[in-house]
């Protein structure tokens, strides 16, 4: 151990332990990617109380559900005003909508939880497999009511998450979850800050998002490769959140925080520098670029759709979700959920 680096141990107030990576460089701007501006002129609508509405999702009726830092649930009608439906309590993040109605919610400080219209907020699970969920984040619900969600980190918090990307140890889980009998079991580990969640449309496989190695990875669950873990999208432009299970016309929406921070990427390498910056003021800590942005990827894992928006644009995007030509946001920290007119739909095979 160098000077240097027990110095930086010595002084560290974070626990981060980080271990070097070298990530790809980015993908060139061009094709798809080229930048665009067709997330500058979004609608907002926002919430009557908090910030951070991290997710949306859509009901029966069509109207959106989100939630917020303080805890509460809110469903904006097609005019945009917001009705609170329950408070968790907590922090909410991933939204999802149940066949009866009620919602699935990922909440960060109190787990898988199901709530109705009347308030109620039930908490189905607050670990798995046999250990707490830390940092509960988002979810994809099968056909037969099976919960697909994600656990980002087995030592940080949300609120802390930056740690953990600082860290890179790969801590993240993805889980099953009955409702009915309340057991859990493990899809995969080993997940760099496993986030959102996607079903295909069959049901054939499930995809989550790895926020600190931009890409989306694949866990089968049917056939002869069931339970098998593979890369299904890499070298992401940006650093991935929440997305969708798989649309009508065979896309996957995936939610961009940021595009890529050039500096992250250089300081990777090297884990006592990450020590440094970890413990570095909030003021002089990497920051990431301010502007939206979210992709579509079709079955194979292509990009098919980039939406962008300029500096100061509706941001950092969370949460994605298509519904009746309209594309709803969410945002970690925005005041309100946003939506933009659905793109033309490419020509994509919605078969898984």
């Amino acid at each position: 151990m160098t000077l240097f680096e027990s110095l930086a141990r010595k002084l560290d107030r974070t626990g981060v332990d980080p271990v070097a990576w070298h990530p790809p460089s980015p993908p060139p701007l061009t094709g798809v990617l080229a930048p665009n501006r067709i997330l500058d002129d979004v609608q907002r609508w926002v919430l009557p109380t908090g910030e951070g509405p991290e997710d949306v999702a859509v009901d029966h009726d069509g109207r959106v559900v989100t939630g917020g830092n303080d805890g509460r649930i809110w469903r904006f009608d097609h005019q945009g005003a917001a009705t609170e439906l329950a408070n968790t309590r907590g922090r909410p993040l991933g939204v999802e909508v149940l066949d009866d109605g009620r919602f699935l919610i990922c909440d960060a400080e109190r787990g898988v939880l199901r709530v109705d219209e009347k308030g109620r907020v039930d908490v189905l699970a607050d670990s798995a497999v046999g250990r707490p969920l830390v940092a509960c984040n988002n979810s994809a619900v099968g056909r037969d009511g099976i919960v697909y969600f994600t656990d980002s980190s087995a030592h940080f918090t949300i609120a802390d998450h930056r740690y953990d990307l600082l860290e890179h140890r790969g801590t993240g889980r993805l889980l099953r979850l009955d409702p009915g009998t309340g057991q859990t079991d493990l899809l995969a580990e080993g997940l760099q800050f496993a986030n959102g969640v996607g079903l295909a449309s069959d049901e054939s496989f499930v995809l989550v998002a790895e926020t600190g190695s931009y890409q989306v990875s694949r866990v089968d669950l049917t056939g002869s490769s069931q339970g098998r873990t593979s890369v299904w999208a890499e070298n992401l432009p940006g650093i991935p959140d929440n997305m969708t299970s798989q649309t009508r016309d065979g896309l996957f929406w995936v939610a961009l925080y940021s595009p890529r921070m050039r500096l992250l990427d250089m300081i990777a390498p090297y884990p006592t520098l990450r020590i440094v910056t970890a413990n570095l003021p909030d003021a002089v800590q990497p920051d990431p670029e301010h502007a939206g942005w979210v992709i579509a990827l079709d079955v194979e894992g292509r990009i098919v759709h980039s939406l962008r928006g300029g500096k100061g644009s509706y941001s950092p995007v969370t949460g994605v979700r298509e519904h009746d030509g309209w594309l709803y946001l969410g945002s970690l920290s925005a005041d309100s959920v946003a939506r933009v007119p659905l793109p033309p739909s490419p020509d994509v095979a919605p078969g898984a």
